[in-house]
C-alpha cells in the first residue's frame, strides 16, 4: 500500500467512527456554594500572615472543602462572594472576590481570599475523586526537599553546639540546616555593625557541621540596612550558603535587592511577608532573586500560586515558601510538586500539636511526599474546633462584564 492509499483509508476509518455521546461528556455536576463556616483552632496563631484559622465551604452536592488562613472579618467579607456560586469556576470567583469591593485587597484580605481558594480546589478534587496535584498537571518530582525552621530535629539535645546541630539536621534527611543571623533574645540590643563578625564565625561552624556536601542557609530577618547586609553577605561568601533570606527590610526590597545582587555572589531569597505577585514580579523578571518566599495562602491561594510558579519558571527562579499553617503546608506540596524549578519547603515540626487534623502532611526523613487522597488530602475533626462565624448570604457584587462574560471593574 502506497502512502496516498494509506492516508485515504485512514481518513475513511475516522469518518466512519462516531464517538458515543455518553462517553464524550465530561461535565462536572451542577453545584452551588451554600455556606461558609469559620473555625478557630485551639492553638490559634495571631499573626495574620501565618493564620491557621480553618474554613469550610459547603455545597448543595454535600461536598465540603477545607481551607486555612485569614481573620474573622476578612473571611466574612470575602465569603459573601462565594455564596450561590458554582464552586468549580474557581478563577471567576477569585477575580470577583478581588474586584467586588473596588479597592484592591491588602495582604490581610488576600490571606482570607487565599484560604477560601484552597477550599474551592479541595472541593474540585473531591468531586473528581483526584488529588489536587493531578488537577495541576501531575507531579514533576518524587518529593519536595525540606529544611527545618528550628535549630535542629526534634529530640536533639538543645545543649549541642551549632556545628553539631547542623550535622544532626543533615543526618536526619533534611536538605539544609537553617540558622538565624546573630540571634539574641527578644528585646535585647542588636548591634548590626558588631554582629557581622559573630555571624561570620557561626556560618563557618555551620559549613563545618553540614560538611562539604551538605547545605545550610541563613535568615537575615530584615535586620540589616543595605550597607550592613552587604558586609554580612561578603563575609559569609567563603562558606557557600544555599541562600540568604530577607537580607534587607521588605519596604526597601524592590530598591535594595537589585543593588545587593550586583555586589555579592550568595544566592538571595526574599518575601515571607509578600502577598500578591505584584509585590515582587519585578525582582523575579529581572533575576534579582534566586528564590521567592511566596507561600499559601498569602499569595491568594492555589489559583495565584500557580501563576507565581509560571512566572518563576519563565525566569529560572526557585520557590522556597515560608512556613504556614498545617493545611496550607499540605496544599503547598500539591502545588510545588508540579513545579519544574528548584523547590525546598520549610518544615516546622516543633510547633504546637495539631490533633484536629487526622491527615494532612506526608513527611518522612526530611522530605514531603504527595498522596492520592482526593482534594487536598486533609481530614479535619471539626468537633475539636470552635465555630466563630458563618456566611450564607451573598456579599457585595459591584462588577461589570465584558461582552464575552469575563469580569471587569465597575
Amino acid at each position: 500500500m502506497d502512502r496516498r492509499t494509506f492516508l485515504k483509508a485512514l481518513a475513511a476509518a475516522q469518518a466512519a467512527f462516531v464517538w458515543p455521546a455518553s462517553d464524550a461528556r465530561a461535565d462536572l455536576p451542577k453545584a452551588q456554594i451554600t455556606r461558609v463556616r469559620l473555625y478557630r483552632p485551639p492553638n490559634l496563631n495571631p499573626l495574620f500572615n501565618q493564620s491557621n484559622m480553618l474554613v469550610t465551604v459547603e455545597t448543595d452536592l454535600g461536598i465540603t472543602g477545607l481551607g486555612e488562613g485569614g481573620a474573622k472579618d476578612t473571611l466574612e467579607q470575602v465569603a459573601g462572594t462565594l455564596i450561590g456560586k458554582n464552586p468549580f469556576r474557581i478563577e471567576t470567583i477569585w477575580q470577583e472576590a478581588y474586584i467586588a469591593w473596588f479597592y484592591p485587597p491588602g495582604r490581610e484580605k488576600t490571606h482570607a481570599l487565599g484560604a477560601l481558594d484552597l477550599a474551592l480546589w479541595d472541593i474540585k478534587g473531591k468531586a473528581l475523586n483526584v488529588p489536587v496535584h493531578e488537577l495541576l498537571g501531575g507531579t514533576a518530582r518524587d518529593y519536595c526537599e525540606c529544611y527545618l525552621t528550628g535549630a535542629a530535629p526534634p529530640g536533639t539535645d538543645p545543649k549541642l553546639s551549632l556545628r553539631e546541630r547542623a550535622r544532626a539536621t543533615i543526618e536526619a534527611g533534611y536538605r539544609a540546616f537553617r540558622m538565624g543571623a546573630g540571634d539574641v533574645p527578644i528585646g535585647d540590643v542588636f548591634d548590626t555593625r558588631a554582629i557581622v563578625r559573630r555571624i561570620e564565625q557561626e556560618c563557618r561552624e555551620a559549613r563545618e557541621g553540614v560538611g562539604p556536601g551538605g547545605d545550610w542557609c541563613i535568615d537575615f530577618h530584615q535586620r540589616f540596612d543595605l550597607s550592613d547586609a552587604l558586609r554580612c553577605c561578603k563575609a559569609i561568601e567563603p562558606y557557600d550558603p544555599f541562600f540568604v533570606e530577607d537580607p534587607v527590610r521588605d519596604e526597601h526590597a524592590l530598591a535594595d535587592i537589585p543593588k545587593l545582587r550586583q555586589m555579592t555572589t550568595v544566592p538571595l531569597t526574599h518575601g515571607e511577608e509578600w502577598g500578591l505577585r505584584w509585590d515582587f514580579n519585578r525582582l523575579v523578571e529581572n533575576h534579582d532573586v534566586d528564590f521567592v518566599r511566596s507561600t499559601l495562602p498569602n499569595v491568594g491561594g492555589i489559583t495565584e500560586m500557580m501563576k507565581v510558579a509560571a512566572m518563576c519558571e519563565t525566569h529560572a527562579v526557585g520557590i522556597i515558601p515560608h512556613f504556614t499553617g498545617p493545611l496550607a503546608t499540605a496544599a503547598l506540596v500539591h502545588c510545588l510538586s508540579t513545579f519544574s524549578g528548584r523547590v525546598m519547603l520549610e518544615h516546622y515540626p516543633g510547633g504546637p500539636p495539631i490533633d484536629y487534623l487526622a491527615e494532612w502532611l506526608d513527611i518522612k526523613h526530611g522530605k514531603a511526599y504527595t498522596n492520592q487522597r482526593p482534594g487536598l488530602g486533609v481530614t479535619a475533626d471539626l468537633k475539636r474546633l470552635t465555630q466563630i462565624g458563618e456566611v450564607t448570604e451573598p456579599g457585595r457584587r459591584n462588577v461589570l462584564r465584558r461582552p464575552d462574560g469575563s469580569l471587569t471593574h465597575w
